[in-house]
């Protein structure tokens, strides 16, 4: 078998519905779109949850129960492992990870460094939150974890 007889499997292919091509063809005169209304006019479309003016599910159901999901604090996650691309001694900040390409996104509450992965290089890491473990890993290697001091249960 070669390249040129390669096929795609039979019916995985299908023609495009052509339509106002004549009343034999199955999709004339309407073309589809029934007769007469809003939803056969050109231009038309109605939002998927509009009913038809009755007062729609998602207002009559009762709504209960709070989230606290808007007040939520989302970081940038960057692991420890992926550290290593900066030299020995480097002082990383997020300005440097941007620029690196390890934190990209928008956050509300900063980066936050994780601990996954093995640190090999000496950093001082500036940083708006650290896991326990990439805390360790750090210092272990004589590098400094700058930023807010780590919450104590």
């Amino acid at each position: 078998m070669r390249l040129h007889d390669l096929k795609p499997r039979p019916g995985a292919k299908h023609r495009k519905k052509r339509l106002g091509q004549g009343e034999s063809s199955g999709h004339g005169k309407t073309s589809g779109r029934g007769g007469k209304g809003q939803s056969a006019r050109s231009g038309s479309s109605i939002r998927p949850t509009f009913e038809g003016g009755q007062m729609p599910l998602f207002r009559r159901l009762p709504k209960r129960g709070f989230s606290n999901a808007r007040f939520a604090t989302t970081y940038i996650p960057v692991n420890v492992e992926s550290l290593n691309a900066f030299d020995d001694g480097t002082r990383v900040d997020e300005v440097a990870l941007r620029k690196t390409g390890l934190a990209n996104g928008k956050s509300s509450g900063g980066i936050k460094i994780l601990g996954d992965g093995q640190l090999t290089k000496k950093l001082t890491v500036v940083a708006d939150a650290f896991s326990a473990s990439a805390r360790k890993q750090i210092e272990a290697l004589g590098g400094a974890c700058e930023g807010p001091a780590p919450k104590t249960a």
